[in-house]
């Protein structure tokens, strides 16, 4: 097999030219133009930023994408997933909330923006894994397996749990419903804080066996009848029921690469990421640390796994900001490389490995410079 084709342009620009041109010049290049787009619905995919958060992509990049999309004859949507924790992406209206906060609207991006799994999280749709270890059956935002055509737009970060955040993490982690995002960090089941439950019985409700029980007033979780759904979650009002987060960071990285098969697997798929403002914590944060090296560029690619490496061996090649969350652990622990120093109990490879090793891509990549 050859090796993947991966798309650089790095960030410097000349009188009558701008990044977000340089942006289009590299996936037109990549071969987008490949795709027949002709009267099809897009989704691509991004992190429309954590309301506190400054490091994730601008609006105006999204714009560029779904620009040429449009020009190739294709109807472009903005998307993401609800999140599983407590913030400002918990649901589909705080979400388009903070979205719109961060500058993310149809007039800025050029598109509209739907919450692929709706209201509360909870419309789903599940997607068989074909020849999944941890995952059988991937729990996917309904509106992103309704699109024909599914683009990713990612900033490439670090991460505290999977050592970093690239095109694996927004696909996989980013585009499962509230219940599948529990089921990639949980082997176990939620659970109820008594302090802030209200009684008010929406639990009970939602549940299709019985697992939500009630004493005093108060919730609490029958292990033996809950199977883990996670739809309790989406819609307790007081955020009182909480998920499990029992799984190694290598389980995690893989649960989200077969997440991210469920998504790419049999329909036309593309990659686009930024390497910009590497913060060295995901953006789901309320805040963003300073970056802990220098920005590196733009790639895009057809094969996620091998961007993913791509962008990773770019950053470990770039000198360490000293005034950084990278530069003061350079001073006390040992170097491996640059995520392994910020987070020493993540192993972002084993993200790379399972995605070789599931058929989403290779490790062999040819990186090709476009000016």
């Amino acid at each position: 097999m050859s090796a993947s084709k991966v798309y650089y342009t790095d960030l410097r620009v000349k009188n009558g030219d701008n990044l977000l041109t340089k942006l289009q010049r590299l996936i037109k290049t990549a071969g987008i133009g490949a795709i027949d787009f002709g009267g099809k619905y897009v989704a691509i995919k991004m992190h429309f930023g954590e309301p506190g958060n400054l490091a994730f992509l601008r609006p105006n990049y999204a714009k560029a994408v779904a620009d040429v999309v449009k020009e190739l004859g294709g109807k472009p949507f903005l998307t993401d997933c609800n999140t599983l924790y407590v913030g400002g992406r918990k649901n589909a209206l705080d979400h388009l909330d903070s979205a719109s906060l961060n500058g993310f609207n149809s007039i800025t991006t050029g598109c509209q923006i739907l919450i692929a799994d709706g209201l509360k999280g909870t419309d789903e749709e599940l997607v068989p894994v074909a020849g999944g270890e941890y995952v059988k059956e991937a729990k996917i935002g309904r509106a992103i397996m309704d699109a024909d055509i599914f683009i990713s737009l990612s900033h490439f970060k670090g991460h505290e749990a999977t050592g970093f955040g690239g095109t694996l993490k927004n696909i996989g982690m980013g585009c499962g419903s509230r219940a599948g995002k529990m089921e990639m960090h949980s082997a176990g089941k939620p659970h109820v804080d008594q302090d802030l439950c209200i009684g008010c019985k929406q639990c009970a409700k939602i549940c299709a066996h019985g697992a939500p029980q009630f004493e005093d007033k108060k919730a609490f979780i029958d292990h033996n009848k809950c199977v883990g759904c996670g739809r309790c979650i989406g819609v307790c009002p007081k955020d009182a029921v909480l998920p499990a987060s029992d799984e190694s960071n290598d389980t995690l990285n893989c649960k989200i690469a077969e997440y991210t098969k469920a998504v790419i697997d049999g329909r036309p798929n593309f990659h686009i990421s930024l390497v910009i403002d590497v913060s060295p914590y995901c953006d789901c944060h309320a805040e963003n640390d300073a970056a802990i090296v220098p920005n590196v560029g733009m790639f895009a690619s057809f094969d996620p796994v091998a961007l993913d490496l791509a962008c990773a061996e770019a950053v470990n090649k770039q000198p360490v900001i000293k005034n950084s969350l990278l530069g003061d652990k350079m001073e006390t622990e040992p170097h491996h490389d640059h995520f392994h120093t910020v987070s020493p109990e993540t192993n972002w490879e084993s993200s790379i490995e399972h995605g070789v090793k599931i058929g989403i891509g290779q490790k062999e990549y040819e990186l090709i410079q476009v000016k």
